[in-house]
């Protein structure tokens, strides 16, 4: 299955560890290519952006509803393995799911989550989607299709982005948004959840104030469960890395990255 991966080359300085940027539900590799990515790799970092089967301009849209998270994970590994050495791991929302268990059975120098599924799952998210829009969760379940729940701009806006975002970027956001697998979801919910036992990986857990998907006690739920240092960026949304404070974020996972030698 070809994947697509995005990439920008390291501009001139120290050698420093590469970064794989992983995308949450109804995203794909475009979230990271306006923002992190040049700016990562201006910074020193070989930086990659991975859509997983399915996404973006990877291939599996056909069969994408039947995806597993566990799929997902073998999608990292194999990008990883085309790589000349082990990348850091920066996964949003799912992806930061797709991390995790990517972590439990693999190495890295390190990782960070951003707005991700906690380690208790994503049953909390999904409990207050049905509360909000109980029409387009009961449309996303008859139908098995997860587009539902964003399917309109207002939708997007909502779950993502805060009221700074203008209404040129949503559309434009909005038009790349996509569904999502509804097997991947269950296993958000409920079926492949993390074990933070099995990861040794050093890790950074950050989250946003007005994140109306996984809230601030989930966040600090998952670094106590990781014994790892966290941040909660006030004004900020869901949609860490697209966010008008989206170089806040950057400039702290580069900060913690120094702290290590990466």
């Amino acid at each position: 299955m070809e994947l697509e991966l995005l990439e920008e080359r390291a501009i001139s300085g120290r050698k420093r560890s590469p970064v794989l940027f992983l995308h949450g539900a109804w995203h794909g590799a475009w979230c990271w290519a306006e923002y992190f990515l040049p700016y990562f790799s201006e910074r020193g970092f070989h930086s990659y952006a991975l859509s997983l089967r399915g996404h973006g301009e990877s291939e599996g849209r056909e069969h994408l509803r039947w995806a597993r998270i566990t799929e997902y994970v073998s999608d990292v590994e194999k990008a990883v393995s085309q790589m000349p050495e082990a990348p850091v791991l920066v996964g949003h929302s799912m992806g930061g799911l797709v991390v995790q268990k990517y972590l439990e059975k693999n190495a890295a120098p390190a990782a960070v989550l951003l707005a991700s599924v906690p380690v208790r799952g994503a049953l909390g998210a999904t409990l207050k989607i049905a509360f909000r829009h109980p029409l387009q969760f009961l449309k996303a379940n008859l139908c098995l299709r997860m587009y539902h729940i964003v399917g309109k701009p207002r939708l997007t806006r909502e779950a993502f982005f805060s009221e700074e975002i203008t209404e040129t970027k949503l559309e434009e956001y909005f038009a790349l948004i996509q569904d999502e697998s509804y097997l991947a979801f269950l296993d958000m919910v409920a079926f492949t959840l993390p074990n933070p036992e099995k990861v040794q990986t050093n890790m950074l857990v950050l989250g946003a104030e007005n994140d109306r998907i996984f809230s601030s006690q989930e966040v600090e739920a998952t670094a106590k469960a990781y014994n790892a240092k966290s941040h909660i960026f006030t004004n900020m949304a869901h949609d860490m890395m697209l966010e008008p404070g989206w170089k806040q974020v950057a400039d702290e996972i580069i900060a913690w990255f120094d702290q290590l030698g990466l």
